[in-house]
């Protein structure tokens, strides 16, 4: 017989109609590309004031448990869906894949993978987008603010008191926002960006020594000092095509376009029915890890 607690316990393994949903199109994308497929989705469009919906150093055990029991042989199929955050955090969930993978990864873009999301996206050996799917800017963000917009203001304060003095309460006031030292890691961030998709597409998309031109006329595509100063701007199919990265049109294979707009809309309803999810790290065998948020 078992106890109170034990049938809780049982309950609560059970999965719900959603996770039974979202696991069988997860599997059947890789059951029809012969690749593992991992997922990670974030529910920001939502919640868009809910903490830890960004690309963070909380993520990397989502994607060890994501990684547990696949057959990395077989190289990865990435799906992202997120409005980037940290490039250090992203730098290190791309060192840990292609780690894992041999660099057999390719990043499939259902609807936006922004800022520190173009940058894993430049990792893989291609992208796949729809014509509905979007990259952006690839200058990093802190708390939901654009680095590029942080330097700028500081920029501007020094500019204007410089020219008036007298705007050095105003100016003082603004910047108080601000932690010590913070303009530094800002610049620091925006730098480091540029050099990590640099690097990255050097050593997978392409080669870094014979398309090198290809290489830093895509960086500077991507880089918010250069483009639109925009950080929240969409860089759709075409925009990126012609900028030079490997992009395989989602449209082109009708099945593949089906299973992962599929899992798309079932991560979506996940989000909107659940009031404590924030993000969702989950693999083709099941292993899933879902970022709450506490409700009071």
């Amino acid at each position: 017989m078992a106890s109170i607690t034990e049938i809780l316990k049982e309950i609560g393994s059970v999965p719900g109609p959603l996770d039974v949903i979202r696991r069988k199109y997860i599997k059947e994308l890789s059951d029809y590309t012969g690749r593992n497929t991992i997922v990670y989705y974030s529910g920001w469009l939502s919640k868009q004031d809910a903490p830890n919906t960004d690309i963070n150093d909380l993520d990397m055990t989502g994607f060890m448990e994501a990684v547990k029991g696949l057959d990395c042989s077989k190289g990865l199929d990435l799906i992202i869906h997120t409005p980037g955050g940290n490039p250090m955090a992203a730098e290190s969930i791309v060192k840990y894949l292609r780690n894992k993978f041999k660099n057999d990864i390719r990043v499939i873009v259902p609807h936006l993978a922004m800022s520190a999301g173009t940058m894993i996206a430049c990792s893989g050996k291609s992208i796949v987008m729809g014509k509905h799917s979007s990259l952006g800017p690839i200058d990093p963000q802190f708390n939901g603010i654009p680095a590029y917009s942080i330097k700028k203001e500081f920029e501007q304060a020094k500019e204007e008191v410089t020219n008036d003095p007298n705007t050095i309460m105003y100016w003082r006031i603004q910047l108080e926002k601000y932690p010590a030292a913070f303009l530094n890691m800002a610049i620091s961030s925006i730098e480091l960006s540029e050099v990590l998709v640099k690097e990255w597409l050097g050593t997978c998309m392409f080669d870094a020594e014979k398309d090198i031109k290809i290489i830093d006329k895509i960086v500077k595509g991507l880089n918010e000092n250069e483009n639109s100063k925009s950080h929240g701007r969409h860089l759709d199919l075409e925009f990126c095509k012609k900028l030079g990265l490997k992009i395989e049109k989602l449209e082109d294979d009708q099945e593949l376009q089906d299973k992962v707009l599929s899992i798309h809309h079932a991560m979506t309803l996940t989000f909107n029915s659940s009031p404590a999810a924030v993000k969702i790290i989950e693999n083709n065998i099941d292993g899933t890890m879902v970022y709450n948020v506490n409700l009071k």
